[in-house]
């Protein structure tokens, strides 16, 4: 099964950044061990390169916005939106076929998307499906975790909710969640656990804005979704079970969990939590975004843990074992590892041996006559 040790699954698309973090102004961030710098053009296109003068590897995330090109802080390399470089102060004529990696973006409602494999496979239509982000009828709030785990980890964590009833017993867990029944649905690449946990006692955080407080007949209808590497999705109704069908008030909560690997212990975690129910009230955005946060502070700080666990034993003494709600999370995660070294095994037989260094000579600027 994948684990922090499976390389990275490259040709997919991967959320490199909230769409408001994009700016005229240089953003450095490490996707998939990769350095990469972010910034928009003059005209607002997101643009992503790689995060090194070809001359000597000085960041260019340390250097100069200059108009819609990158200009090196160490040696005055200037590279277009494109990574070409497009001049070199020390020479009379730049030279050609010189520049740094550009990796293909696809902006959509609040995220933008980065594609780190094969370019020539870059299709935005194996972006996941994700309408309900720009639709009005849901209300979104959204937020950031520089989380200290493995992205395997995470979407394990996501696809077994049985961890509300323990990790989250003071947020948005209950005791009957775990004992609730369950079934599985695995597709290729799709991997989901449905969980009807009902009659139930909703906590604050889902009773309070549904109307539901105090009733002990709620139900919680819940799907935890893996629908690519990097996005996972947890889709839950809420309503009252005693109320005939045609009487009830059903409201629905879908939240994106976006997690793309920084290293193979680190992931950026992004979040947007959507609801279809009172919209109009900033207050209910406000108590469920700090609330629903807090409780995703307890996964991000458990997985921490776990990963210490896992750096700091010795392989020989680890194993898992695992129980039937975890068929999702196995499935996926032997999914990943497929994917993963196959790609790695493509990646091999392309590149062959190591790389070289290439060096162009360049003729020097003559200076100009008094």
């Amino acid at each position: 099964m994948a684990n922090r040790a499976t390389p990275f699954v490259f040709n997919e698309w991967y959320v490199a950044a909230f769409a408001a973090e994009l700016k005229q102004a240089l953003l450095p961030r490490t996707l998939l061990g990769k350095r990469i710098v972010m910034f928009r053009t003059s005209a607002g296109k997101p643009v992503a390169l790689a995060d090194r003068c070809a001359h000597r590897a000085f960041p260019l995330s340390r250097s100069r916005l200059e108009g819609d090109t990158v200009v090196c802080g160490y040696h005055g390399f200037r590279y277009d939106e494109q990574g070409n470089c497009i001049e070199v102060p020390s020479a009379a004529n730049c030279p050609k076929g010189v520049g740094v990696a550009q990796y293909p973006l696809v902006e959509r409602g609040p995220l933008v998307w980065i594609w780190m494999g094969d370019p020539a496979a870059a299709d935005p239509q194996r972006l996941p499906e994700q309408a309900w982000l720009g639709q009005p009828e849901w209300e979104t709030s959204s937020g950031y975790f520089d989380l200290q785990s493995n992205y395997v980890s995470m979407h394990e964590n996501l696809l077994d909710l049985t961890h509300l009833s323990f990790l989250h017993a003071d947020t948005i867990g209950t005791p009957d969640y775990a004992k609730a029944p369950f079934r599985s649905e695995i597709r290729d690449g799709y991997f989901a656990l449905h969980r009807d946990v009902v009659p139930t006692e909703l906590p604050p955080v889902w009773a309070r804005p549904t109307g539901l407080e105090g009733c002990k007949s709620a139900a919680r209808i819940v799907k935890s979704e893996f629908k690519s590497p990097a996005f996972h999705q947890v889709n839950v109704s809420f309503y009252d079970s005693q109320l005939p069908e045609a009487q009830r008030r059903v409201s629905r909560i879908k939240t994106a969990h976006l997690l793309t690997p920084q290293t193979h212990s680190s992931s950026h975690y992004f979040i947007v939590h959507g609801r279809d129910f009172a919209q109009e009230d900033a207050g209910i955005t406000h108590f469920m975004h700090e609330n629903l946060f807090a409780a995703f502070n307890e996964d991000v700080e458990g997985l921490a843990a776990l990963e210490q666990v896992w750096l700091e034993t010795d392989p020989d003494e680890m194993f898992e074992m695992s129980v039937a709600a975890d068929g999702p999370s196995v499935a996926m995660r032997r999914y990943l590892k497929a994917r993963a070294e196959a790609e790695q095994a493509a990646r091999s037989v392309a590149t062959g041996a190591a790389g070289t260094v290439t060096m162009i000579q360049v003729p020097h600027r003559q200076e100009q006559p008094a």
